[in-house]
């Protein structure tokens, strides 16, 4: 199992969207494994003006997911930046398979996603607060 967990291929759309969220086409993407496929496909993309709010409300309550958001923030000296996360979602009451599946396919993934600045691990919604992305972003 853990063979054909790791070798999860990535659709190249998963490539394609995160290159225009570079590009700040998009406030997040949210990736989901496709088991049948043994695939990482796109399931979500959210507009350029979408909030933190409407990023989180995207992840399932039970199921495991990928996402990564752009995250924009004021810096101390007031400058603008932005710094995109990765969130690998894994809520407790979702199955074992999937987060084993999930966990065990995460750094593969990571790997084809050039440019995530930050990761944050995330069993509940208070795991990926707007102020655990802002303490860590700043």
């Amino acid at each position: 199992m853990a063979n054909a967990a790791s070798g999860m291929a990535v659709n190249d759309e998963c490539k394609l969207k995160f290159r225009e969220l570079k590009k700040r086409n998009h406030r997040f993407i949210v990736f989901k494994i496709d088991e049948k496929i043994q695939q990482v496909t796109v399931e979500k993309v959210g507009d350029p003006q979408d909030s933190y709010d409407d990023f989180t409300n995207s992840m399932p309550p039970n199921e495991c997911r990928y996402a990564v958001y752009d995250f924009d923030f004021t810096t101390h000296e007031n400058c603008q930046k932005s710094k995109i996360f990765f969130i690998a979602w894994s809520p407790d009451v979702s199955r074992v398979r999937s987060k084993m599946v999930y966990a065990s396919s995460k750094d593969r993934f990571k790997r084809e996603l050039d440019g995530i600045q930050f990761e944050l691990q995330a069993t509940d919604p208070s795991e990926m607060s707007l102020d655990i992305v802002k303490s860590r972003a700043v």
